[in-house]
Order: structure tokens, then sequence, then C-alpha cells
């Protein structure tokens, strides 16, 4: 006997025995939540930092492209000095004025510098008259000016005259809205104004391309008042000016957006392409002479965790193993005398439980045998009938309990039963006996049964039947009826003649009643003249592991 207070004082020797593998795992999440916090700490000082860096970066872009408007409007308004103080300006003067100030109009992102007079409506086919007179053949201003029209602002210069300017000359910016309101508000200010977002007369064969322009009025002193003689001014495709605004600062992993006003689709001017997934944006307000543009800044969004958020997760995840390994360790240590005193205890109590098993087991197959010498005794004619039938029958049990053996008692394939029993009639003869059907496992008892049955059907086919004479032939067949329920099907031809027997024997009792009884199915066993034929069901049982029989507590 094993000392229980021995068992006891180790089942207490530790609080931890009941759940052995839990208090190390335990150990490693401690740890991993400790890691995940600290990777989730620098993954948000680093999204601070990432947007600090942003901020910056929409400072400096918004500088760039301040610098850039600024820079036009400094050329501008030295063209504007130049047009204040003479009356006249020739194409020539005009020329190679732009070309000292603008490197041939492209210095900053404009298309060119040119200029408009303001003309009143009426006055423009005088205009037009006088230009061509001055050798300007086909000089012509469209659209020409509506009613209700007052003034008309025709390209008169633009320089430098590139295919594309040549489409502005003549061009009245005053009839379109957006350049109207634009130069209005210049001559009202006396100061440069941006317009709105427009589509150039120079991207007529390109209706997605968008710019804008920046007028300067040249004023001038007349009959003691001040007039609006006309307006110096740049276009600007907005991707080029975007692009000319990006050599001022460095950082290419963000993008820039341009729109006139607010964020809105149609308001869109200007954007340069990125390459992957964008992140986090920042909006800043700028002002583009005397108008309002909003500038949006975005970076790249990042998918992976940060070089340090990497470190710190590789090193936390290996001190979680290391905890986890410890501590499991210290575990197995401390539990260690208590597996081997309850291993001991089971040890007993599986002793006791195959004993019992064994007595069950040997009680059913004695019972069994007695059941079949009994059933033997009464049909047999003298003691070597009885002793060759009942030799016959206890191999039969036997071969069954061969299969069983095989399967540690677990089942018995079908196919098998049925081929072990027809074994001896199968030597040198296989062609006399046929079987088909699938695989199908059947538990112990209903194999035992079942071996019985082909036994009997065997034996009465050898000495009467289709195995009786050379021409004879035995069909075995089975098949699944439902998952849980299988047919085997038993059909003699090529016999003797077979005749209705006049009493009964026991195979044809053990078949219809011991076997129906243990299989709980009826039995159809025929003696038809062509030979016998016998259909009987199998129950087919889940397989289920081997286990033990306890005794029932009291």
């Amino acid at each position: 006997m094993i000392d229980e207070a021995l068992l006891e004082r180790v089942r207490k020797q530790a609080w931890f025995h009941t759940y052995p593998r839990g208090w190390p795992l335990l150990l490693f999440l401690v740890a991993s939540i400790g890691t995940a916090v600290s990777v989730i700490a620098i993954e948000r000082a680093d999204r601070q930092t990432r947007q600090i860096e942003l901020d910056r970066n929409s400072v400096e872009i918004s500088g760039a492209l301040q610098r850039r408007i600024i820079e036009n409007i400094a050329l501008l308004r030295a063209g504007a000095a130049l047009f204040a103080t003479q009356d006249q300006v020739s194409a020539e003067e005009f020329n190679e004025f732009v070309s000292d100030l603008q490197s041939n109009g492209n210095l900053y992102g404009s298309l060119g510098m040119g200029w408009a007079p303001l003309l009143r409506a009426e006055d423009v086919p005088y205009f037009e008259f006088s230009m061509r007179e001055q050798g300007l053949d086909g000089f012509t201003i469209t659209p020409p000016p509506i009613e209700g029209q007052d003034f008309s602002t025709p390209v008169f210069f633009l320089q430098p005259l590139t295919a594309a300017n040549r489409r502005a000359i003549g061009y009245d910016m005053y009839s379109e809205p957006v350049r109207r309101e634009a130069m209005v508000k210049a001559a009202e200010l006396r100061k440069p104004v941006a317009s709105g977002k427009v589509h150039l007369v120079q991207d007529r064969g390109e209706p997605d391309a968008a710019g804008f322009l920046i007028y300067v009025p040249v004023v001038i002193n007349s009959g003691g008042g001040e007039r609006v003689k006309g307006f110096i001014y740049s276009p600007f495709r907005a991707s080029d000016f975007l692009d000319s605004a990006a050599e001022l600062y460095s950082n290419e992993n963000i993008q820039v957006a341009i729109y006139d006003g607010s964020v809105a689709p149609d308001n869109l001017l200007a954007r340069n392409a990125t390459n992957g997934e964008l992140g986090a944006s920042q909006e800043r307000s700028l002002d583009v002479g005397n108008h309002s543009w909003t500038v949006v800044v975005r970076d790249k969004k990042f998918t992976t965790l940060s070089t340090l958020s990497r470190i710190t997760l590789f090193f936390g995840i290996i001190a979680s193993l290391l905890v986890m390994a410890i501590g499991r360790l210290i575990t197995k240590r401390a539990t260690e005398d208590r597996r081997v005193l309850e291993w001991l205890t089971n040890q007993a109590s599986i002793r006791n439980s195959l004993t019992r098993e064994l007595n069950h087991r040997v009680k059913n197959t004695l019972a069994n045998v007695l059941s079949i010498a009994a059933l033997t005794r009464r049909r047999a004619r003298d003691l070597d009938d009885f002793t060759e039938s009942l030799t016959a029958r206890i191999r039969a049990l036997s071969a069954t309990h061969d299969l069983l053996s095989q399967s540690d008692w677990a089942n018995a394939p079908l196919g098998e039963i049925v081929k072990s029993e027809l074994a001896p009639y199968m030597e040198g003869n296989e062609s006399h006996v046929e079987m088909e059907g699938p695989e199908i496992l059947l538990a112990p008892n209903d194999a035992m049964s079942l071996g019985l049955a082909i036994h009997e059907l065997a034996t009465n086919a050898a000495k009467y039947g289709g195995l009786s004479t050379i021409d004879g032939r035995i069909h075995v067949s089975w098949k699944l009826l439902t998952p849980g329920l299988a047919e085997i099907c038993w059909r003699e031809s090529g016999g003797p003649e077979v005749k209705q027997p006049t009493k009964r024997g026991f195979g044809r009792d053990l078949i219809e009643k011991i076997v129906a009884h243990e299989l709980r199915s009826d039995v159809d066993l025929q003696f038809l003249p062509g030979g016998v034929r016998c259909r009987l069901q199998v129950p087919v049982r889940a397989t289920r592991a081997f286990e033990l029989r306890r005794k029932p507590e009291a």
C-alpha cells in the first residue's frame, strides 16, 4: 500500500501542482504583455515624431510655394513698372525685357509673361483696326465683347512666344468670369492678385489640365487721377508650378496637393505622384497673391513596425520564452515526486481493472462455448459428430477472436471476417468463392455473431450446397444501407438442387435465433432450388477507444 500521508505531503509542496503547464504560460503572457506595451509606446512616440516631421514638411513646402509666388510677383512688378513709365512698349523691347528677367519665361514655373491692355468694349473694333494698320494682319480679339460687357483685356504680348502661347494672343481674358474676377480685384486693390482655378488657352488639347494666373495692374496718372492701363500677368500650369517648387524641398516620401480654396475634388489644382499607401495628412492655408489656397501634405503609411519596435519585440519574445522555460523547469521538478506516486496508484488501479476485464471476457467466452456445446449435443448423431461439429464452431469463434486481437478488441473488418471463415474452402479453389463490398468495421460482439453465422452457412454449403460440387459457387456481398447499418447477402449457385428441410438444424437455429438476437435484426434465410440464399443485417456501431471496466461505486 502507498503511504497516503506521503502522497498528501507531496501534493502540498507547491500550490501550482493542479496546473503544471498553466503557470509557465501565465509567466509567458505577463512578459509578452510587457513587451507589447513597450512596442505600443514606441510606436506611439514614433507616430508623434512622424506627425512633427509632417508638420515641418508642411511648413517647408508652403514656404517653397510662397517663395515661387513671390519670385514671380517680383518679376511681374518689374514688368508693370516698364509699362507704367513708357507710353508705348514695342514687341522687341518686351521680348528683351522678359528674356533678361525670366530666362525665356520659365524660370519660376510660369509659362511666360504677358501684357493685356484694359480696353473699353466700344474701343475694341478701333484697337483691332489700329493693330492691323501696324502690320499685325488678322489680329482679332476673341471672343468678341458681348452685350453688357464694359471692358476687354485681350492678350497683346506673351513671351516667350511658343506654339502654345501663340494660341493665347488676342484672347479676351475679361470674357471669362474667373479671370475677370481676379483682374477686377487687382484693379481695386492696386495689388497683385491670383486667379482661381482655370483652364489655360495653352492647354486647349488637354481638358483635365488645371492652371491659374497672377495679375499685376499697371496704374498710371491720367487727368489728375489714377487709372489702370492694363495688366502684366503670368499664366501657370499648376502641375509645372508644383514641380518647380519641389526643387526647394528635399523630402520625396510625401504627397503634396494644392486646392483652390477649400479641399474638394473640383478644386484640385495639382498633386504630385507618390508610390505606396498614404498615411496621415496635414492641411495648411496659403495666401497666393491675395487669393487663398489649401496645401495638403500627406506622408507614406508605414505598415510595418519601426526598427526600434522590431528590436524590442524580438528581444521581448526571447525573454518571454526564457521566463516560460525557467517556470516550466521549476514546475516540472516540483511535480516529479507527485507524478511517481500517482503513477504507482494508477498502476494498482489498472491492474485491478484488467483483472475484472479478464474475468468478464472469460465468462462471456465460456458462456458462448457452453451454449454452443449444449446445442451441438442436442443435434449430434453420435460422439464423433458432436466432436467434429463442436471443434469447427469453436475454431470459427477463435478465428474471429484472432481478428479482434489484432486490433486490440477495437473492431474487425467485415470482409476479413468472411474471408477467415471461408478460408478452408478457398485453398486452391479461390474461384469457387466471390466476395465484394466496401470496408466496414464491426464492433467485437457483432463480429463474433457474424463469424458464427458465416461459419454455419459455409458448413451447410460444404455439406449440401454450392461448395459440395466442383461447379458450385458462393457469392458473398455486403454494403452499407445507412451509416449505422450494413447488409450481407449470401447466395449459392451451381450446387445440387436444394430441398426445403423437414426439420430444423443447429445451424439454422444459430443463424435465425441466436445470431439474429445478438445483431438485433431479422434474418431472411431461403432454401431455393438453385441454392440457399441468406440476407442479414449487422449494426455498424461507432468505434470507441478501449476503456477499462471499473467496479461500480457503492
